[in-house]
């Protein structure tokens, strides 16, 4: 398969370490996938991109891209502003896609794109990278077997420090004119993480907070921030389960510090991304005398024990990181790919956050 890179920052590099390393961690590959090419906003960055890592060949523009035979596969990389356009004329062309969240700026706009996508019958999946950490998936089994019973509440959490220091410029992330604010960035992570884990929202209010109004703006030069850099979420879940999500780029002494808890009748979970390499479970169904029984929060080892064809290498035993969770998705979506078959988390599931987070930002601002 060959793979069109639209955008080569943070996470156009990061993709393109997920698909140069696949052989790595996952044994006897039934597919072949490599960066065929790259296009981004500066052509000297996709030069030095395929210069310094081998990703094939430049493309001027994302049209040259796509009206390119040989690429099967577009990989979206690029500010959220320019998904909407890049996600339309990608399935016009019929390539598969793998796109960056949030999936689009707006419900709307992320409803049609999955209308699209499936009419199409392409393969098409959103980069909610955490569920394919071992601790989140195996929470899922955990969820899925009964174990905690009927969910009572959640709440998730996705805490930055980066917007604190006024004297750095802002990122694009932090601009709405490129489609930023914590909620769509961080806080799409935190709702996609509870709707995995405890099923779909039927509604969500929230409060948006400006700390800082005024700071450098992306050029460098003084600012009015235009974007939320904290949101604080309540919503309600179809089990009927109510919890929170907060989202904060404005929390001193974080770093990347998504975690999230569940309680059910029966039991509770919880996971921390700064621990990666294990889930906590609470089973209350356990004997709590005497002295206690056997009651109180299990570590679980999952580690590196991903299921055959994963977990080979490094090893079962090695500690995990935040990049294996992009390895797994990556893999997801390509074994899909190869098979002919939908990918999860689809653009419909990505729609579903996006619903969400304009039910949340309508409340804010109303």
């Amino acid at each position: 398969m060959n793979i069109g890179l639209l955008g080569f920052g943070f996470m156009g590099k990061t993709h393109a370490y997920a698909v140069q390393n696949l052989n790595f961690f996952y044994r006897d590959l039934p597919f072949e996938a490599k960066i065929a090419g790259v296009c981004c906003a500066h052509e000297e960055n996709a030069r030095t991109a395929v210069r310094q890592f081998g990703l094939g060949r430049v493309y001027a523009n994302e049209d040259e891209m796509f009206a390119d035979q040989s690429i099967d596969v577009v990989d979206i990389c690029t500010p959220n502003h320019c998904h909407y356009p890049t996600l339309k004329k990608a399935i016009a062309a019929g390539k598969h896609i793998y796109c960056e969240k949030p999936l689009c700026v707006t419900y709307e706009q992320a409803k049609e794109i999955a209308e699209l996508a499936s009419v199409r019958g392409l393969t098409a999946q959103v980069v909610f990278h955490n569920r394919f950490l071992a601790p989140v998936r195996r929470a899922k089994e955990i969820v899925d077997e009964g174990r905690l019973g009927r969910i009572l509440s959640f709440h998730a959490s996705y805490l930055h420090s980066s917007a604190v220091d006024t004297a750095r410029a802002a990122g694009w992330k932090q601009d709405r004119d490129y489609g930023g604010g914590v909620l769509l960035d961080l806080g799409s992570h935190a709702i996609d993480l509870i709707y995995y884990l405890c099923g779909a929202f039927t509604d969500a209010v929230g409060k948006a907070q400006i700390a800082y109004p005024a700071r450098l703006g992306v050029d460098g030069k003084p600012w009015q921030t235009n974007a939320e850099e904290a949101f604080y979420l309540i919503g309600t879940l179809e089990c009927g389960a109510v919890g929170t999500v907060e989202a904060s780029k404005i929390a001193p002494g974080t770093n990347d510090d998504l975690r999230f808890e569940i309680y059910g009748e029966k039991g509770a979970l919880r996971f921390d991304l700064m621990n990666p390499n294990y889930l906590y479970y609470y089973d209350g169904t356990a004997p709590e005398s005497p002295l206690g029984g056997m009651r109180g929060f299990t570590r679980i080892e999952c580690v590196g024990r991903y299921p055959l064809p994963g977990g080979t290498f490094p090893g079962a035993k090695a500690p995990v990181g935040w990049l294996r969770g992009h390895l797994g998705s990556m893999y997801a979506f390509l074994s899909c790919v190869h098979r002919g078959v939908q990918a999860t988390p689809s653009f419909t599931d990505g729609a579903h956050v996006q619903w969400v987070m304009e039910r949340a930002y309508e409340s804010a601002g109303s």
